[in-house]
């Protein structure tokens, strides 16, 4: 790119141009990147906050009573058995004291009878743990990096399609005095 800077007679005023313009948003994607990373982390961090203030409001751990007999494990005892979870039919009670049954995830071979600690909505339903703050940090990181990677792609983008429209450009332009000069070789005796 820098090359087109440099003095040469054979420098068109569009490479001059292309050379610029690549300069000019190198710097301006270096120079709006940790801005773009701290705001889209911010407002990220905020979200996520706001939300596992939500949840644990609406969520609570409780005890659940399985309905059913969990799935059995083809390799009882391995390490994946250990990690592995069957969806079994539960029922709890809501701190209102409601009742409900839902499904839950379980370790195999639980029997019927068998208690499980389970999160729950409000409204009955079986979910996760409220976001932890570790969780909330690492979405807001993983939002920064992707904001930071969104400007030098926005910016890669805009050079690739301004070049391509100078080049296009020269090609018309040089189209149209090949076209000339061939005019002078044909008339020529």
């Amino acid at each position: 790119m820098l090359w087109r800077l440099r003095r040469n007679p054979l420098r068109r005023r569009s490479d001059l141009l292309q050379a610029w313009l690549g300069l000019g948003l190198l710097l301006t994607a270096l120079a709006v990147t940790p801005l773009a990373m701290l705001l889209v982390g911010d407002a990220t961090h905020d979200h996520y906050s706001r939300t596992a203030q939500h949840q644990a409001k609406t969520r609570h751990h409780t005890t659940a009573v399985l309905v059913e007999d969990a799935l059995r494990h083809p390799e009882p005892g391995s390490a994946e058995a250990k990690e592995t979870r069957y969806p079994t039919k539960v029922r709890f009670t809501d701190p209102d004291g409601h009742t409900h049954t839902a499904t839950a995830d379980v370790p195999p071979a639980l029997p019927e009878g068998s208690t499980i600690r389970v999160w729950a909505s409000t409204d009955g339903r079986i979910t996760g743990p409220p976001l932890t703050p570790n969780q909330i940090r690492d979405r807001a990181v993983g939002s920064a990096i992707l904001s930071a990677l969104g400007v030098h792609a926005t910016a890669a983008t805009a050079y690739g399609t301004a070049s391509h429209l100078i080049h296009r450009r020269n090609l018309t332009a040089w189209d149209t005095a090949w076209a000339e000069t061939a005019r002078r070789w044909a008339a020529s005796p």
